[in-house]
């Protein structure tokens, strides 16, 4: 597999570790509120129902953003929209930090959940056109250990978030100290950003809204979809799963979370090989079936070593078809912006929907039964994976 330039400068490789920053300090903030659902859930008393439509809040707030990112990284660059949705994270956590543990009242957690999912959706639009552009520099595929960075933020989020709630520490303290240190940090991570925006006036404001009738663009976004679903349900429900279907005590919940997403990473470091190898179509296949399987030992294994097999499995299966989605996005650089922006937002539904689906499902048959239907959901999206062929920039859309 080719990419359209290898040019590598001092530049670029600073830009590429910038990159590699600000994806581990997003992914860092994320897990730090998912290690934290299980304990927020117990001080706001909510039952499954209850906690989707919570969970609900933050997905609003990323699909909101999501439509308008690719206009504003266009118009103002990747640095700056990074430095402001940074920003806006900070506050979001802050009001979860008061919300959830000081007052323990719902409308404030929503609201800064709802702030949360507004500067994640925005802060990942942005990150991941700076990494497109910076993989088409660099001449190989290293967009999977981008988000490999995000997953190793995860891993380090969740471990903390597993150690402070083993000792007791509150929501407040320990969602309050983050926010502090991503409004400090969130400016610092961008600094290597390249310095000029690459294509920022190649393709006009009206691009934003053709991509949207692109039917390539559309069914990449589709195969986003349900592997943001098969990630995202993890993210949210499978501390959840592991308490109230196998009666864990929430330190392990938090632990299983860390587990999924040590997984994802491994996936996303060694993935970057199989697609120069291999291609994006049988990686992306492949993924789908382990991470298919994986669900499958989750939730019908039943002993602690098969469970343990299908959350790593279940990790490794989710790992490359976010990262790959956005690659496939950005192979002609001048409509990166706006095909980036389409499919985010389509894949972000998953998480729109997902919270409600899973706890409507979780009121009815259970949480961990409920995890099934990501099993379900990957089947018929394997049709959508030949979209995500590599494209030439000059090519001509599906």
């Amino acid at each position: 597999m080719t990419f359209s330039t290898g040019t590598v400068n001092p530049a670029v490789l600073t830009a590429r570790n910038a990159v590699l920053a600000t994806f581990f300090l997003n992914g860092f903030a994320f897990a730090t509120w998912a290690s934290r659902i299980p304990s927020v859930r117990h001080a706001l008393g909510l039952g499954p129902a209850q906690l989707g439509l919570l969970l609900l809040a933050a997905s609003i707030g990323a699909v909101l953003a999501l439509p308008s990112s690719g206009g504003s990284v266009q118009r103002f660059g990747a640095r700056r929209v990074v430095m402001v949705a940074a920003g806006v994270e900070a506050l979001g956590l802050m009001l979860v930090a008061v919300g959830a543990g000081v007052l323990e009242t719902v409308p404030l957690t929503a609201v800064g959940l709802f702030l949360v999912g507004f500067g994640t959706g925005t802060w990942d639009v942005a990150m991941n056109v700076e990494g497109a552009e910076v993989e088409r520099l660099l001449g190989r595929s290293i967009m999977p250990r981008f988000h490999a960075s995000f997953s190793l933020g995860t891993v380090a989020g969740a471990g903390v978030g597993a150690l402070v709630t083993f000792a007791g520490l509150g929501i407040s303290w320990h969602v309050g100290a983050v926010a502090l240190l991503v409004l400090a940090l969130g400016g610092a991570s961008v600094r290597g950003f390249l310095a000029v925006e690459p294509h920022a006036d190649d393709a006009p404001p009206s691009h934003a809204l053709k991509a949207w009738t692109e039917p390539r663009t559309l069914l990449i976004g589709v195969m986003v979809l349900a592997m943001a679903l098969t990630e995202g349900v993890a993210n949210d429900w499978l501390g959840v799963a592991m308490v109230d279907g196998y009666g864990a005590p929430a330190w392990l919940g938090a632990a299983a979370f860390a587990l999924f997403v040590a997984a994802m990473t491994t996936g996303r470091v060694f993935g970057t090989n199989l697609l120069d190898t291999f291609g994006r179509l049988p990686v992306l296949w492949g993924s789908m079936a382990v991470a298919g399987v994986g669900v499958l030992l989750v939730v019908l294994g039943q002993v602690t070593v098969l469970v343990v097999l299908g959350i790593v499995l279940w990790g490794i299966g989710a790992s490359l078809g976010f990262p790959v989605g956005m690659s496939a996005a950005a192979d002609d650089p001048a409509k990166a912006a706006a095909r980036v922006s389409v499919v985010s937002t389509i894949g972000y539904t998953a998480f729109l929907g997902g919270p409600p689906l899973l706890g409507f499902l979780g009121s009815h048959f259970g949480v961990l039964e409920a995890l099934l239907v990501v099993s379900l959901i990957l089947v018929p999206s394997a049709f959508a994976v030949p979209a995500a062929r590599k494209q030439e920039a000059a090519g001509p859309a599906l």
